[in-house]
């Protein structure tokens, strides 16, 4: 993939685009990255893409600036983070601002409430959405560790009320000693 002028523009778009017109944060943006880099462009592969959300989740900050700047970096290096962070930083950084200036009006306004009240039962059924694909992509693989890994996971999230921060963590630590020790000493023999 040849890395010109033409290709960053469309990698800011991109990331801009689906920044401006997202509402619900970033567990909302990711799976419209899954569809725009994986489905409409093919420039990351399924894999990758859950693996950039894993790392992106686990990883101090935003998930949506963080996939960003996994999918910009993987796509163009140093300056494909930079044009992707910026393109999902703009548009809030603007739209904040500005409810910000008219935050009393916003917050009083009742058209604008049930806006938001709406919005928001949208924006878990796009949640579901994504947990639903993830969980799917999983299962196809039809490896009982990582199907193991991700109802242990569900569990200690839902009903133990564990931090997600940590669950992820120990996953990844579970997940690279299986992966990396068990299984390739098992393959070797």
């Amino acid at each position: 993939m040849k890395k010109n002028i033409k290709f960053y523009w469309k990698l800011f778009l991109s990331t801009f685009t689906i920044s401006a017109f997202t509402i619900g944060g970033g567990y909302v943006i990711v799976p419209l990255m899954r569809k725009k880099f994986v489905e409409e462009l093919k420039w990351i592969d399924e894999e990758e893409m859950l693996n950039v959300v894993a790392i992106s989740q686990s990883a101090p900050g935003p998930i949506a600036v963080n996939t960003s700047i996994m999918v910009g970096y993987r796509l163009a290096g140093i300056w494909g983070a930079f044009v992707t962070t910026i393109g999902t930083v703009l548009p809030p950084l603007v739209i904040i601002t500005v409810i910000a200036k008219f935050y009393i009006s916003f917050k009083e306004n009742r058209i604008i409430s049930s806006l938001l009240l709406g919005m928001r039962a949208g924006v878990a059924a796009v949640i579901i959405d994504v947990i639903i694909k993830m969980a799917k992509n999983i299962i196809k693989t039809k490896d009982n560790i990582s199907i193991a890994i991700m109802v242990i996971a569900l569990v200690a999230a839902v009903i133990l009320d564990i931090n997600a921060a940590l669950i992820i963590i120990l996953s990844g630590v579970f997940g690279g000693f299986y992966y990396n020790l068990v299984k390739k000493a098992g393959e070797s023999q």
